[in-house]
């Protein structure tokens, strides 16, 4: 009887654990191995497009500046600031893009607050601010449905998915990268929670249907 206790009470205690690390993996707390493109015979896009003439094209220059801000680990809260761009060791979701564009260039808080004042009828803001519309997801869904080359919201579309894109949640924006999963589907850099170990994630399909799915021309 004693033997049989210690045998059930081992098998527990082991199917508690796979399940602890099932979850731990499955919620990103455990890294997860990434691949390459080439892996999956695709090609890692190049833009045509070098928009602010540094020799490196928009795409690739998209994915280092995402990858230069995240080095700074910012602690996520939303606070506003007077510049509009954060300052200090705080950010958000769509920081993550804003310093991913600037560094291909694109000043995205001057780019969203012109097409608000050009196509109110867009965004339905009542006072436009423009040191923090820019830094709402809806209001960047509105403009790059307007502002941006529309592509595949099927994640398993892998060949078109591509790193430096943008994808956008109900609640959330992200920049895909150029790692993927062992399936082909991509890793995504963004800024979620406090609570977040890594800002690059195998988590494409983890925060609910796409929305919209950009690429920058």
């Amino acid at each position: 009887m004693r033997k049989k206790i210690i045998i059930i009470g081992t098998l527990i205690i082991g199917i508690i654990l796979g399940i602890g690390i099932y979850l731990l993996y499955h919620f990103n707390f455990l890294p997860h191995k990434m691949y390459d493109s080439a892996y999956f015979n695709i090609t890692d896009y190049k833009s045509s497009v070098d928009y602010d003439n540094d020799g490196i094209d928009d795409a690739t220059d998209i994915l280092e500046g995402v990858r230069d801000y995240i080095k700074t680990k910012p602690k996520y809260k939303s606070k506003y600031y007077a510049g509009g761009y954060p300052d200090d060791e705080y950010g958000v979701c769509t920081d993550v893009v804003a310093f991913g564009l600037k560094n291909a260039g694109y000043d995205l808080q001057e780019l969203v607050n012109n097409d608000i004042v050009n196509n109110p009828e867009r965004y339905n803001i009542e006072k436009v601010d423009k040191n923090i519309d820019f830094r709402r997801v809806k209001n960047l869904k509105i403009y790059f449905d307007n502002n941006a080359i529309k592509l595949t919201l099927d994640p398993k579309d892998i060949a078109n998915f591509q790193g430096g894109d943008i994808v956008v949640y109900n609640n959330h924006i992200a920049i895909v990268s150029n790692k993927r999963n062992h399936k082909g589907i991509n890793f995504i850099i963004h800024h979620y929670s406090p609570h977040q170990r890594y800002y690059e994630e195998d988590a494409l399909e983890s925060y609910g249907k796409i929305i919209g799915h950009y690429r920058i021309s």
